[in-house]
């Protein structure tokens, strides 16, 4: 049987929004939420919250979860990603990691279950999961057109088709998360989300949106898609 471990990443020391995982959302906080959502998950064998805050840890402890103590310089702002991500593998003990951010507070629980069906049932042809949501904004580099023609402009919605990873959900091997040094292989399947689920915290501004739509959706249960 394949055993699939779910890891939150949660250091400390954000510097563009102070305290995220654990300041006040809603009536609780994004990791305590993140860690509930997925105990709901029964394809999980495990959950683990992967951090160097003793703050975080003592939540997630008492929360019923595993904390795994991270190593400083592996939450420092200046380590690069792929010594994180190859650290946070080597020290999870599974055959297969779900990495889930509790920076992506809008993910359905039908989502993390529908992805996980998904990856197992295609393993043999792709190597890794990753969620991502489309990409349909007029786009330049060094003052070049990156993605249309500004001499036949396009609608906005006949743009290429090109998505953006969002970090909410992402499958893969642990020897392939080691290998490569990252939460995506060589070949991975693109798992969309819709663009409320796709909300990722990144700022103070994203963290005010995040909770304004979590209230709507959630609390009022409200529609904002269709």
């Amino acid at each position: 049987m394949n055993r699939l471990v779910a890891v939150i990443a949660a250091r400390s020391g954000s510097v563009r929004v102070k305290n995220k995982n654990i300041r006040k959302f809603n009536d609780s906080n994004i990791l305590e939420m993140k860690i509930q959502q997925l105990k709901g998950i029964k394809a999980l064998d495990e959950i683990i919250v992967n951090t160097n805050c003793d703050e975080i840890m003592d939540l997630a402890t008492k929360a019923g979860v595993k904390c795994v103590k991270r190593k400083d310089y592996f939450a420092s702002n200046t380590v690069s990603m792929s010594e994180v991500f190859k650290n946070i593998a080597e020290n999870t003990d599974s055959e297969y990691i779900m990495y889930a951010n509790a920076t992506n507070p809008l993910v359905t629980q039908e989502s993390y279950e529908e992805a996980i069906d998904i990856f197992f049932r295609n393993k043999k042809n792709f190597d890794s999961l990753t969620s991502c949501h489309d990409v349909k904004e007029f786009l330049y580099l060094n003052n070049d057109p990156l993605n249309y023609d500004p001499r036949n402009q396009p609608r906005s919605q006949d743009l290429p088709e090109i998505v953006a990873l969002n970090f909410a959900i992402s499958i893969l091997s642990k020897q392939n998360m080691i290998k490569y040094q990252n939460i995506l292989g060589k070949k991975p399947y693109m798992f969309k989300l819709n663009e409320v689920e796709s909300i990722d915290i990144d700022s103070n501004l994203d963290f005010f949106i995040a909770e304004k739509v979590y209230k709507k959706i959630v609390i009022q249960n409200e529609i904002l898609l269709d």
